[in-house]
C-alpha cells in the first residue's frame, strides 16, 4: 500500500490528518527528503522544528540549505509559538538532540511521542553498568515503558542498547536515514560502471578522514589487490586530522596511479562518483550510528562492502545478495571480498543491482513516510482506549507494523518491529 492511499483511507476513517511535528536539532540534506515526503503526505499538516543552527564543519562539507524548506520554524527564533505547537500537535517526532526540554510539557501531558535514536553505547555496552549513566537513561526513557511514547531505532543495535536499560518493550521499530532517492535505467547504469577508457574495476570510499571510519583501511585493500597483480583505480573523497597519514601510507604501498585523494566534495559529487563506481568500500567501526552514505552507494548500485556494526548494515544489507558484510576488525575479511568483486565483475553488478532495488523498493523517504503514518494512525486509534499499553503481539500498532516485511530477500522494511540483534558477528549462509 503506497503512502498515499494509507493517509486517504485513514483520513475518510478518522475524518482529519494528524498533526505531526518533527523536532531535531537541524534539518539537512538526509532529512529533507523523508520531510518532504512527509509535508506531501499531510497535506501541510507538517512541521519541522530545528533547535540549532548547523554546524559550521558541516556548512563546509555542502550541508549548508540553500533556501529553508516552508514547514521548518526555528525554535531559537520563535520559542513560544514552537513549544505550544510542539504541546498541541497529535504527534512529535524527537530526536537527534539530547536537551528533554523541548518535549517535557508534551511528556508530563501525556500526549503520544514517538522518539528517534541512534545507539546508547556506541563505544561498547559495557558502559551500562555505570550508575550515573542508568538514572540518566532511567530518567530520559525507561519511566516511560508504560507510556505512549515509541522508539524508532535509527540502526541496527539501537534496539539491542534500549533493551539492556528496559526502554520501550513492546514499542521499538526500524528506522534509519533516507537520503534522496534517484531512479536510474538499471541496466545503463551498472553498464557505464569502471574507471577510464578502459572501465577497469574502480573501488570508491568516502568519509571524514578521522579515527572511526578507518581511512587506511581501503588503503591497505588497494595494496591487497596491487600485491595480488590486479588491475584496479580507487579513488578516496574526503579530508581531515588523518590525511597527510593516508598520504604518506599511499606512498609507502606505492599506490602511485592506482589510489587518488580527491578531498572533501560536495554531496552531489559524491553521487556523481557512486554513479561510476563498481565497488565501495564502507570500513566505518561500531561508532557509525547509521551511515547515510551506505544508503546512497546502493542507490548507486555499488556493491557495497561494509562493516558488520555499522548502525545501516543488519538493516539494508543481506550477506551475498544485495552486498557483503565483513566481520569488525577483520580486515582480512575485507582484503578477501574486495579481491571477489574485482575479480568476478558479473557478481559485482548483480550486487550493485540488487542494492538498487533495496533503496528504490524499501528503504526510501516515500517509503518511510507512508509506513510510519500507517503506524502513527494505529498508535492514534490505540490511544483512544482506556488503559492502552502497546504489547508485543496483542497490539494494533505492532500488528500493524508486523505485517510490512521482507519481499523477495529484500530486508523488512521501515516501521516493523526491531529485533534485539546481539553484536556478535553472523555468518552467512551457505
Amino acid at each position: 500500500m503506497t503512502g498515499k492511499k494509507i493517509i486517504e483511507g485513514w483520513w475518510k476513517y478518522m475524518g482529519k490528518f494528524f498533526k505531526t511535528i518533527f523536532v531535531s536539532n537541524y534539518i539537512n540534506h538526509h532529512q529533507i527528503p523523508f520531510c518532504n515526503a512527509m509535508n506531501r503526505l499531510l497535506q501541510g499538516e507538517f512541521l519541522f522544528i530545528q533547535t540549532e543552527p548547523m554546524e559550521e564543519e558541516r556548512v563546509r562539507m555542502g550541508w549548508h540549505e540553500a533556501e529553508r524548506p516552508e514547514y521548518v520554524r526555528c525554535y531559537y527564533e520563535e520559542e513560544e509559538i514552537c513549544r505550544q505547537l510542539i504541546l498541541e500537535s497529535d504527534v512529535v517526532l524527537f530526536g537527534g538532540t539530547e536537551e528533554e526540554s523541548y518535549i517535557a510539557d508534551r511528556l508530563k501531558a501525556g500526549r503520544p511521542v514517538i522518539r528517534y535514536s541512534e545507539r546508547l553505547y556506541r563505544t561498547g555496552q559495557w558502559k551500562a553498568v555505570s550508575p550515573r549513566g542508568l538514572k540518566k537513561k532511567y530518567q530520559d526513557h525507561t519511566r516511560y515503558r508504560k507510556a505512549q511514547v515509541y522508539l524508532l531505532c535509527a540502526g541496527a543495535y539501537v534496539a539491542s542498547d534500549f533493551h539492556i536499560v528496559r526502554a520501550y518493550p513492546g514499542k521499538m521499530f526500524r528506522w534509519g536515514y533516507f537520503p534522496e532517492t534517484k531512479h536510474y535505467e538499471i541496466e545503463k547504469l551498472v553498464q557505464g560502471k569502471g574507471y577510464g577508457d578502459k572501465k577497469v574495476p574502480y573501488l570508491l570510499w568516502a568519509a571524514r578522514m578521522i579515527e572511526l571510519k578507518h581511512p587506511e583501511l581501503p588503503l591497505e585493500t588497494a595494496g591487497y589487490l596491487k600485491a595480488k597483480g590486479l588491475e584496479f583505480h580507487m579513488d578516496l573523497i574526503g579530508d581531515g586530522a588523518l590525511r597527510p597519514r593516508m598520504e604518506a601510507l599511499a606512498a609507502e604501498y606505492e599506490l602511485g596511479d592506482s589510489v587518488s585523494f580527491l578531498g572533501f566534495q560536495s554531496p552531489e559529487a559524491v553521487r556523481h562518483y557512486m554513479e561510476k563506481a563498481d565497488i565501495f568500500l564502507f570500513t566505518s567501526d561500531r561508532q557509525e550510528g547509521w551511515g547515510a552514505v551506505a544508503n546512497e552507494a546502493m542507490n548507486s548500485a555499488c556493491a557495497l562492502v561494509a562493516d558488520h556494526m555499522i548502525g545501516a548494515v543488519p538493516y539494508l544489507v543481506q550477506n551475498g545478495r544485495n552486498g557483503l558484510i565483513y566481520r569488525d576488525g577483520r580486515k582480512q575479511m575485507l582484503f578477501s571480498q574486495a579481491e571477489k568483486l574485482v575479480r568476478d565483475r558479473q557478481f559485482c553488478r548483480e550486487l550493485g543491482k540488487q542494492a538498487y532495488r533495496t533503496i528504490t523498493d524499501v528503504w526510501n523517504a516515500e517509503n518511510a513516510a507512508g509506513q510510519l503514518m500507517q503506524l502513527i494512525c494505529s498508535i492514534m486509534e490505540a490511544s483512544n482506549k482506556e488503559g492502552f499499553l502497546l504489547e508485543q503481539g496483542n497490539s494494533a500498532a505492532w500488528n500493524m507494523a508486523g505485517g510490512f516485511g521482507s519481499n523477495g530477500g529484500i530486508p523488512p522494511a521501515p516501521c516493523t518491529p526491531a529485533p534485539i540483534l546481539s553484536e556478535r558477528f553472523v555468518k552467512p549462509r551457505s
